[in-house]
């Protein structure tokens, strides 16, 4: 039965970060959210580095819970990839993987998508490796704080990456404004930014619990990066094809931006 409390709120109430990767992430073969969570993005991703129109030095991503496989496709174009958190549980999910240590979330099955769709037979322990190796800092950041690493000092990032986190947080467009706003103080002048989230949503579930999601859609996304000095650089949409009862976004949609210098 479904917990007939109202939703909760990603950064506000309880969140199990290995519920979330084992509902929307697994290897399970009837994995229903494969296309939209992993192949969609894992393809645009491909795309948009291998152009080779985004500087190869930091990237900062900010992504909801404790994914960590849309960074298989940065791997090889940043050396230095930082990853902040707002939730210890999703901080101490995500370095039981870069430690490898017991227990660990196993992301083998992506690293097989990300070679089908890049046509490269690496080892899995090559590119997972490479993942590991770039990957130097997991941190925690506050997003009430206008400087949401206050007082840590980041170096400015070439390029940014928000998987779903916009959408879990965003309560109306004004929240995603302000978030974006704060997200891309990170940048250096001239810096990318990509944003992937999900489009007619209202809620998914993680276990028992359902979660609010922010419901917006393309023209609206092209509209808040616009308005923060964005020029758009990709804009690809996915129409949703399988239906659970789980989620209920309508589709999926990759932006990717540079801000004028």
């Amino acid at each position: 039965m479904m917990d007939p409390s109202p939703y909760k709120f990603y950064h506000e109430d309880d969140f199990d970060s290995r519920q979330h990767l084992q509902s929307y992430f697994s290897d399970k073969p009837d994995e229903v959210s494969e296309e939209d969570s992993m192949i969609f993005p894992i393809e645009n991703l491909t795309k948009t580095f291998t152009e080779g129109h985004i500087k190869r030095d930091v990237l900062i991503d900010l992504s909801q819970g404790s994914i960590v496989h849309h960074l298989f496709a940065a791997c090889d174009f940043f050396k230095h990839i930082i990853v902040l958190k707002m939730r210890d549980r999703c901080i101490m999910e995500l370095k039981r993987w870069v430690d490898e240590r017991t227990g660990a979330f196993n992301w083998g099955h992506v690293t097989t998508l990300h070679e089908d769709i890049e046509e490269n037979r690496d080892l899995l322990e090559e590119k997972e490796g490479k993942v590991r190796s770039a990957l130097q800092h997991v941190l925690k950041c506050d997003l009430d704080k206008e400087d949401i690493m206050d007082p840590i000092v980041l170096p400015p990032a070439d390029c940014i990456i928000s998987f779903s986190l916009l959408d879990a947080i965003s309560k109306d467009q004004d929240d995603y404004m302000r978030y974006l706003r704060k997200f891309s103080s990170l940048l250096k002048p001239g810096g990318h930014i990509i944003l992937i989230g999900g489009l007619g949503m209202t809620y998914y579930t993680i276990g028992k619990h359902k979660f609010c999601a922010f419901n917006y859609y393309e023209d609206f996304a092209r509209k808040a990066l616009v308005e923060e000095g964005f020029i758009i650089d990709r804009c690809e949409v996915k129409m949703r094809t399988c239906v659970n009862d789980h989620i209920d976004h309508k589709g999926m949609i990759f932006i990717a931006a540079h801000r004028e210098t």
